[in-house]
């Protein structure tokens, strides 16, 4: 959500997948409306409505208000959270994908095509190879490759640009190379176990770790991904996953350019989050190393797309891309101060340095709802995380341990958590700091922008509140013309 509201977690409060965004907090599309832009989405955003708080203000659901309130602020042109699972308790997903009636008029039945064909090969006997299970990886989908998930969406992305009319800014979600991982061909085999890099990985990362560490290390996708044979037969497809969305990248490029919209529109290339696949005897995305929490971000400016391609190598957070984006179609940052916690990167791509910007990132992760916190005996309330980086150090806070520390310079792998070592002490100490002005920023004031405030100094003697006068001669005479005059 910080993607879509240019707030951090701690401010909006949607930690998790799921966990709802609260009714009033204002996102890209709120920012973009009022400038006459069209805010659509094709994809995911994990996006929870709060019911709660729609139904005590009265806000309908299904009305415009409501719609865009359950979607973070976007018209959605095509929802699709693409994880459409079914176990004992039910679907995951209780709303139906477009995506599973897609497949259904070309052809691929069954109850949830989703699964039995986009994300399942065939296996033994002819029976269906679920891609939840990692072993079958390698094998080609069922699925033919026009007809899967990355191509359809990009096609639905198209469908957006062919129809709309208006000014527009659209998020496209692609769902891959998100788990089930799996591909159809020949995106499953484009790749070989040759072509996976070593493990980012030490086994002096796995003496005496950080207890958090350490039952992160003991998940079982951690685990799996800790063993070469599960990396060898995954990262391959997972390579070529990412193939696929450079390819439909491509596809959509072409189509822009053939309808001159490259002329005219910024197009943002990044993800939310990185991935483990085995670094540091991890898999999934759960702590604050680099291959978690660095991720793409390419920018294609169409106002600067005859200079030079530039590489910006400072702090850059998620929060920042929603005042970029009000700020290159003309909108007022400065007055969106008091909600918005990021920077506008358009001097950036201008090729301009600001005097001043960011000495350190900071990233929160609330594992809450994960095995790791029941392991440790931790209430919901006191399983976070906060990452603190600079360019030459990274720390983490974890409430009720020790912090980890990271030497950035000397250690760019992170094998050596030094935040143990009392050498260390003052850093882990200037850093803490860090942390803690940033955790007494003003945050929750989103109603009054600094400039009104500053305009509101002083006024209230002019509208007759004469707090603390002895004497009437102490003020300017016309300040008690209200007041003071003959008799009545």
């Amino acid at each position: 959500m910080s993607f879509y509201t240019g707030r951090y977690v701690q401010s909006h409060g949607a930690s998790w997948n799921g966990f709802p965004l609260k009714v009033g907090e204002m996102t890209l599309g709120d920012y973009l409306r009022p400038l006459g832009m069209q805010v659509a989405l094709v994809g995911k955003t994990h996006m929870k409505a709060d019911v709660e708080g729609m139904e005590r203000l009265g806000i309908d659901p299904e009305s415009i208000i409501g719609v865009r309130v359950s979607e973070c602020g976007f018209d959605p042109f095509e929802r699709d959270d693409g994880l459409h699972g079914i176990g004992p308790d039910g679907r995951y997903d209780p709303k139906q994908p477009r995506y599973n009636d897609y497949l259904r008029d070309k052809g691929y039945q069954g109850d949830n095509p989703w699964h039995d064909w986009a994300n399942s090969a065939v296996g033994d006997g002819n029976q269906i190879a679920s891609g939840w299970a990692m072993r079958h990886a390698s094998k080609p989908a069922r699925v033919a490759e026009e007809d899967s998930e990355t191509p359809y969406m990009t096609q639905r992305a198209i469908d957006f640009m062919e129809q709309t009319t208006t000014p527009w800014c659209l998020h496209l979600s692609f769902i891959k190379p998100h788990w089930p991982y799996i591909a159809p061909a020949p995106y499953n085999d484009m790749y070989g176990s040759n072509a996976v890099l070593p493990a980012v990985r030490s086994e002096q990362e796995r003496e005496n770790p950080h207890p958090i560490y350490r039952e992160f290390m003991d998940l079982r996708v951690s685990r799996n991904f800790g063993r070469d044979e599960v990396r060898e037969e995954v990262i391959p497809v997972y390579m070529g996953l990412i193939k696929q969305i450079d390819d439909q990248m491509g596809v959509l490029l072409d189509y822009m350019s053939r309808k001159g919209l490259m002329e005219n529109t910024l197009i943002v290339f990044t993800s939310d989050h990185g991935d483990y696949l085995g670094d540091h005897w991890m898999g999934e995305k759960d702590l604050f190393h680099e291959p978690s929490v660095k991720i793409p971000l390419i920018v294609y400016d169409p106002r600067t797309s005859q200079q030079p391609a530039r590489v910006c190598d400072e702090l850059v957070e998620s929060i920042d891309l929603v005042p970029t984006f009000l700020d290159a179609v003309g909108g007022d940052v400065s007055g969106q101060s008091h909600r918005m916690e990021g920077r506008s990167l358009g001097p950036f791509l201008g090729g301009e340095i600001p005097e001043t910007w960011r000495s350190h990132a900071i990233s929160e992760y609330d594992f809450s709802v994960l095995p790791v916190a029941t392991k440790l005996n931790l209430a919901p309330r006191d399983a976070r995380l906060f990452m603190v980086a600079s360019k030459e150090w990274k720390y983490i806070a974890a409430p009720g341990f020790r912090p980890m520390l990271f030497d950035l310079v000397n250690d760019p792998q992170e094998f050596n958590d030094l935040g143990v070592d009392p050498q260390y002490a003052a850093v882990c100490d200037r850093m803490q700091n860090v942390l803690n002005a940033w955790g007494l920023r003003y945050s929750q004031r989103t109603t009054r922008s600094e400039q009104q405030i500053m305009a509101a100094r002083g006024k209230s003697m002019r509208k007759g509140i004469l707090i603390g006068v002895w004497d009437e001669n102490e003020i300017p005479e016309e300040l008690w013309s209200a007041y003071l005059g003959g008799e009545r």
